[in-house]
């Protein structure tokens, strides 16, 4: 979990874009909103739900929510649902509504860049989607207690088919608190459509402020939704396919949407694999060892005739 930003105040759409235009979008960002009084002074119910989880373009952002239990009943005011079934315009408007009562409902998002997703899925000690998800509604968790939030119950979307599995897990890290993992717990539980509705307008505006390293003045409509069926997306990963360099940060190469188009479209690798002349040891092969004569055959390493070369001095 990244460092929590405390000196950007969210209280608007405005500042939600202010704050994710100066992010490096190649780098996680956390942000955590004022903690309410009460919510240091009274039980409270937390809600966790993610938005991006399958989209090959832009993070996967984790939301939470959270407010004194017996303010459980105004999130029906703000029209709270699942963010899905509610058009960008209503999620805007809960949004904006939602930052401006401080003063009962807080809330905080892990924006998981496309980067680090794709790092974690590829490097040699692999990393699941679902593990970056459960280490960031963890991490959610951990920073909202150690925010001072007096935390009774948390209601948390499930991750997988199994709920109670995940229930189980979440209880062994947490067993001072009551938790419901369910199937569908944005559509059932107000404070879960809230974090529902925090996460999901956070990664709309944030490829919406998306700005490339790479130089391409594009604006979010160039690329589409970022889910793979989408045509407007299919078009833009052929045609900023880099055939040496690959995709630009925006795309999750570790989506086989996007390794399919690099397998097809991008200039093959060939890398060179040394033969291990003791398959048992353990060591691994020293830089040096290439450029010693074999004490049998008088000869170099293989890899200089393979690759054409010659000594430029004697040794």
């Amino acid at each position: 979990m990244d460092t929590p930003d405390t000196g950007t105040n969210i209280i608007s759409l405005d500042s939600l874009n202010t704050f994710l235009s100066q992010r490096d979008n190649s780098e996680n960002a956390f942000y955590i909103s004022t903690i309410p009084k009460m919510c240091t002074e009274a039980p409270c119910i937390l809600g966790i739900d993610e938005a991006g989880r399958g989209p090959v373009l832009g993070p996967m952002v984790y939301g939470i929510a959270f407010c004194p239990i017996d303010k459980n009943e105004m999130l029906k005011s703000f029209e709270c649902a699942d963010s899905k079934a509610l058009t960008e315009a209503k999620r805007d408007e809960i949004f904006s509504n939602m930052c401006t009562s401080t003063d009962v409902i807080g809330w905080a998002v892990d924006i998981i860049s496309p980067n680090r997703i794709s790092n974690s899925m590829l490097s040699l000690k692999k990393h699941s989607l679902n593990e970056v998800s459960k280490e960031s509604a963890i991490g959610l968790i951990k920073a909202v207690a150690f925010a001072g939030v007096v935390i009774e119950h948390i209601y948390v979307d499930t991750l997988g088919s199994q709920p109670e599995k995940y229930q189980a897990y979440l209880l062994n890290i947490f067993p001072n608190y009551k938790i419901t993992v369910a199937k569908k717990a944005d559509s059932l539980y107000p404070i879960v459509s809230a974090a529902s509705i925090f996460a999901k307008v956070t990664r709309d505006h944030s490829l919406q402020t998306w700005k490339f390293s790479e130089g391409f003045d594009l604006n979010h409509k160039d690329f589409g939704s970022g889910y793979p069926g989408d045509p407007v997306t299919k078009k833009f990963l052929k045609e900023y396919l880099d055939p040496v360099f690959g995709f630009p940060q925006i795309v999750r190469f570790s989506w086989s949407t996007a390794s399919k188009i690099l397998e097809s479209d991008a200039y093959p690798v060939e890398w060179m694999e040394t033969e291990d002349e003791n398959p048992k040891s353990t060591q691994s092969t020293q830089i040096t060892s290439f450029f010693k004569m074999d004490k049998e055959t008088k000869k170099k390493h293989s890899f200089f005739a393979q690759m054409c070369l010659t000594n430029s001095t004697p040794f």
